[in-house]
């Protein structure tokens, strides 16, 4: 997979669906990659944490809009992001390929504890995430004047956050009652 497409999925489909995102943590050992596309986002602050329950611990209470997460998502990590998301924030956490029915289907359960949309994504080849929103649908909300005005970008763009949505049957029906939309 091209080193951009990562970054560029794992951050711009939560940024250009959220409303008005002002506050994002990145929870990631190795967020190099995820600030550099933050950065296009001049007005938006961002914060880096390790991929530790102590830094999480640390955090606010609904201090942030969105959070990306490298993390395992565990019950406690997903408590903590929850704690620390606002009313209408979301999550984009990475996930095991969408054929990994039986893994994401616990994962997506958990999720289902304190998220009203749960929708998995594809970010190219093999790899996907999950966008768990409490307010914001990731296809019927999107800002298209904001993603079609980010500049710089080798991958992401309007058409490519909404296909990334769509999965063939075989694994729709896998998910179904599962994926929250």
């Amino acid at each position: 997979m091209k080193s951009f497409i990562y970054p560029e999925m794992m951050v711009h489909v939560a940024l250009c669906t959220n409303k008005v995102p002002e506050n994002v943590l990145i929870i990631s050992n190795n967020a190099e990659l995820l600030m550099d596309e933050m950065k296009k986002y001049g007005e938006v602050s961002s914060k880096v944490i390790g991929c530790s329950m102590d830094e999480l611990r640390e955090e606010a209470d609904a201090s942030y809009d969105v959070v990306i997460s490298e993390m395992y998502g565990d019950n406690v990590v997903l408590a903590h992001i929850n704690r620390i998301l606002k009313a209408d924030g979301q999550l984009v956490i990475n996930n095991k390929p969408l054929e990994d029915v039986d893994s994401n289907k616990v994962l997506m359960q958990d999720l289902a504890n304190y998220f009203k949309i749960i929708m998995p994504y594809n970010l190219g080849n093999d790899n996907s995430a999950i966008l768990a929103s409490k307010e914001y649908h990731p296809t019927a909300d999107i800002i298209l004047q904001r993603a079609d005005m980010l500049d710089n970008l080798n991958y992401y763009n309007t058409e490519i956050h909404l296909a990334s949505f769509a999965m063939p049957n075989y694994i729709r029906k896998e998910y179904l009652g599962i994926i929250k939309n």
